[in-house]
């Protein structure tokens, strides 16, 4: 993330007045298996998509489905906001979606198995109610018709 002294003033003005939403409950449930024995799902907001996949717009609170079998040098990076600064992701996209360290856990037994998909979200989203409504619970929904214990967010 980049540092609030070099961000336009605008920008700046907007960070530190944008009212954040509080949750008063968690939506955390404590696992019930090993972690050795959980299937588990990536979920990111850096916006990465792939190449066949239509580009994030701004505000845009829908998802992409990532499959497990993506090389991630494939990846698009989608993200838009100005705050944000991208060349640690351009080098490697497993900063914001760190599937090939998971794979290295998959294969270490640290971890039960990965899902068949991950999801990728935008992130610096404005205006999140679609969000919060419809898209987030849909992913959700998804993962556990997949079956999935563990769903790692890397918030961007």
């Amino acid at each position: 993330m980049a540092s609030l002294r070099i961000i336009d003033n605008i920008i700046q003005f907007f960070m530190k007045f944008y009212r954040i939403q509080r949750y008063r409950t968690s939506p955390n449930t404590p696992l019930s298996l090993p972690l050795n024995e959980c299937k588990v799902a990536l979920i990111t907001t850096a916006g990465f998509y792939l190449p066949e996949q239509t580009p994030f717009d701004s505000n845009d609170c829908s998802y992409r489905e990532i499959p497990n079998s993506i090389q991630t040098q494939e990846l698009k990076s989608g993200h838009k906001s100005e705050a944000y600064d991208e060349r640690g992701i351009e080098i490697d996209a497993n900063l914001a979606f760190p599937l090939d360290r998971f794979r290295e856990l998959e294969s270490e037994g640290k971890i039960g198995s990965l899902n068949h998909r991950h999801f990728s979200f935008m992130g610096s989203i404005t205006k999140p109610k679609p969000l919060i409504t419809q898209t987030a619970p849909e992913v959700a929904q998804i993962l556990k018709a997949d079956g999935v214990d563990v769903a790692f967010l890397t918030p961007v």
